[in-house]
């Protein structure tokens, strides 16, 4: 595995438990300032609705597992194709099963920090 190839592995588990602890600001410091989001039902997103909406997730809790299943690195571009299974369980209802998977580009920074660019979510 290349330095790169475990870098990006290291910025997916750090994302997986700060979503986990309900760290929002770890999350939106792995993504680019104009990241764009897709999944289904609704128009692409940015870092703000994100932020917005983490906001309003906040008293929920989510348990997560991911499995990249592919990493390919081509210079300071890189994309994953990830499987993910989240739970869900906000304070007062059902909790929530969604699992499938997401395409994601990222983008290696100046710095040598990878950060997420795009990201196609198909977890339903």
């Amino acid at each position: 595995m290349t330095e790169d190839e475990q870098a990006i592995r290291e910025l997916v588990s750090t994302w997986m438990k700060a979503s986990e602890a309900g760290d929002a600001n770890t999350v939106l410091s792995l993504m680019a300032d104009d990241v764009i989001f897709m999944v289904p039902g609704r128009e692409p997103f940015g870092k703000e609705e994100f932020r917005a909406a983490s906001e309003r997730m906040k008293n929920a809790r989510l348990a997560g597992t991911s499995d990249i299943r592919e990493i390919k690195v081509l210079g300071d571009w890189a994309y994953i194709r990830n499987h993910i299974e989240i739970t869900v369980m906000p304070p007062d209802g059902t909790p929530m099963q969604r699992r499938g998977y997401t395409l994601s580009i990222l983008w290696k920074q100046s710095d040598g920090k990878w950060v997420l660019w795009r990201d196609a979510n198909l977890v339903a």
